[in-house]
């Protein structure tokens, strides 16, 4: 069973949270992993890039010149592909690139992905994160003291204070999310994850649910 330790924001040991093997011990699941970001990724896509084929683009509608006798190539319309100014053949149109992946997927996809978070040592668990007013500088102070100033981190908390969140937002590289709304993904795109012990107990219920 996966033990990890708990500790303060002036890092200094709380104690140590046990954690369930079978949710934050999951290994070689890389192929679910990577189909989880790649469905991430798709569900981000806009879909909204187009271009004009032959009978959208404006103009064109006498023929440029007449059929024999010129010496040049026949042709019908100057929209033609072939001209300049012209549509586009087989051009991208707007089109819906999300897909639905499994639940139960999804929820194996993001436990695994904190498995490995975890077994590199790359998750730090901290009692609370409280700070008395928005200000950044306090938040660069916390991250300091807990040696993940600098890394690209994602903050995750039950119920993410006001404080915390407006102090976290102009740090560069720093995420703040609920526990509830955490994806495999989130996890995996950034190289260090800073959870309260109370989002981590959350995420330990939700996963025996």
């Amino acid at each position: 069973m996966p033990k990890v330790a708990v500790i303060d924001m002036a890092n200094k040991p709380k104690g140590e949270m046990d954690l369930p093997d079978e949710y934050f011990g999951i290994k070689g699941k890389d192929a679910l992993l990577h189909g989880a970001v790649v469905n991430y990724r798709a569900n981000q896509r806009q879909g909204t890039h187009a271009t004009k084929t032959k009978g959208k683009v404006k103009g064109g509608g006498r023929k440029p010149y007449k059929q024999k006798g010129t010496g040049r190539a026949r042709a019908g319309s100057i929209r033609s592909p072939l001209w300049k100014g012209g549509g586009t053949t087989f051009g991208p149109a707007p089109r819906d690139y999300s897909y639905s992946m499994p639940r139960q997927a999804r929820k194996l996809a993001l436990y695994a992905a904190l498995s490995a978070k975890i077994t590199a040592g790359e998750v730090v668990v901290v009692d609370a994160i409280n700070i008395d007013e928005p200000r950044t500088k306090k938040m660069v102070a916390v991250l300091d003291a807990l040696g993940l100033l600098g890394k690209s981190l994602l903050i995750v908390a039950l119920t993410p204070d006001a404080n915390v969140a407006l102090s976290a937002r102009n740090i560069p590289a720093v995420r703040l999310m609920r526990a509830q709304d955490l994806h495999a993904y989130d996890v995996l795109s950034r190289s260090r994850v800073l959870v309260t012990q109370e989002a981590l107990t959350a995420l330990k219920e939700q996963a025996e649910k």
